[in-house]
C-alpha cells in the first residue's frame, strides 16, 4: 500500500474530507462578490489539503474531528497563497493565473483579507476562545515570516539556521496550529511544527527541479525572485555563479549549478532530519501510522 492509500484509508476520512470540501465552497462563498469568486477560484484549483488532514489525524480518539477548525486552518492557507503570489509577482498558481494577475493587485489583495477573516469567522462560530487565539498566533507566525522573507531578500549571508526560522514561522506554525486545533497536545504539536519545516525544504528542492506539469509551479521561482532557499544558499556558497544569481545577477545556467553543486542532496537530507524529527514526536495516538506515512510523503512528493 501507498503512503497516499495508507493514509486515505483511515476510517471517516473520505466522509470528512467531502464536508470540509462542502463547508468550504460556502464560506468561500457566502458573502459574494469580485472577492468570493477569486475565493472560489482558489478553491476549485485544488490543493493537498494537508493542514485538514492534519486536524483530523490528531483529533482524539472518540471525538468528532473539528470541521470548522479545519475549514478555518484551511481558508487561512488559501489566504497566504493569493497574498504571497501578489507580493512576490509570481504570475501562476497551481498551473493557474494567479489572482492579482487575472483580477488586478488590489482585488487580490481585498481576496486574500477576506478569506483570513472568513477563517476567523468560521472558527469564531463555534465559540472556542482557545482554537481562535491558537489561529490567531499562526497568523502572526505568518507575518512574521513574511517579513523575515523580505529582509533576507537576495541575501546570500543568510545563515542556515535564519532560513530554517523563517520556515518555522511561515509554514511550520501553521501545521503546529492544525495539529493543536485537532486536539493534540505538545508531542502532536512539536510533530506538525517539525513535519512542516520538512515540507518548506521540499518546497524548496521542487522549485529548482520540479516539471512546471507536476508542480503547477513555474521552476526557478526563487531564484528569479532571490528568495534565498536553502538548495540556493548552499549552492551560492560553493559556486559564483549561483551566489550572482541570487542577488540579481543572470539567470542563466544557475539552476544546473544548483544541481551540480550537491546542495540539493544535502538540502534532502535535512528535510529527512526534520521529518524522523515529526516522527519521534508520535505516541502511540489511533493515527500514528497514517501520521507516520505522511512525514514520508511530504518529504518523497514530487509536486
Amino acid at each position: 500500500m501507498t503512503a497516499v492509500a495508507e493514509i486515505l484509508a483511515a476510517p471517516g476520512l473520505r466522509d470528512y474530507l467531502d464536508e470540509l470540501e462542502e463547508r468550504l465552497a460556502e464560506a468561500v462563498e457566502q458573502d459574494g462578490g469580485v472577492v468570493a469568486e477569486i475565493g472560489s477560484e482558489a478553491l476549485s484549483a485544488g490543493g493537498k489539503r494537508l493542514r485538514p488532514l492534519l486536524v483530523f489525524l490528531t483529533t482524539s480518539p472518540g471525538a468528532e474531528p473539528p470541521v470548522a477548525a479545519a475549514v478555518a486552518v484551511e481558508l487561512v492557507h488559501m489566504a497566504s497563497l493569493v497574498h504571497d503570489d501578489l507580493i512576490d509577482g509570481a504570475e501562476f498558481r497551481r498551473g493557474r493565473a494567479a489572482a492579482w494577475w487575472r483580477h488586478g493587485p488590489a482585488a487580490a489583495l481585498a481576496s486574500g483579507d477576506y478569506l483570513f477573516a472568513r477563517a476567523f469567522a468560521e472558527l469564531a462560530a463555534t465559540g472556542d476562545e482557545r482554537a481562535v487565539g491558537v489561529l490567531a498566533d499562526a497568523c502572526l507566525c505568518l507575518a512574521r515570516g513574511e517579513a523575515m522573507q523580505r529582509a533576507q531578500s537576495r541575501n546570500p549571508q543568510t545563515t542556515v539556521e535564519q532560513y530554517l526560522r523563517r520556515c518555522a514561522l511561515k509554514t511550520g506554525k501553521l501545521f503546529e496550529a492544525a495539529c493543536v486545533l485537532g486536539g493534540g497536545g505538545r508531542r502532536a504539536a512539536q510533530f506538525g511544527l517539525a513535519l512542516g519545516i520538512a515540507f518548506q525544504i521540499a518546497d524548496d528542492i521542487l522549485d529548482c527541479t520540479g516539471d512546471a506539469l507536476e508542480t503547477g509551479k513555474v521552476g526557478g521561482t526563487d531564484l528569479r525572485e532571490g528568495t534565498p532557499t536553502l538548495p540556493l544558499l548552499l549552492a551560492a556558497r560553493a559556486d559564483e555563479v549561483v551566489r550572482h544569481a541570487l542577488v540579481g545577477g543572470p539567470l542563466d545556467g544557475a539552476l544546473v549549478r544548483v544541481a551540480q553543486s550537491g546542495a540539493l542532496e544535502r538540502s534532502r537530507r535535512l528535510a529527512e532530519r526534520f521529518a524522523r524529527r515529526a516522527r519521534t514526536a508520535l505516541d502511540g495516538g489511533v493515527h500514528r501510522d497514517e501520521l507516520e506515512a505522511l512525514t514520508h510523503l511530504v518529504v518523497n512528493r514530487s509536486r
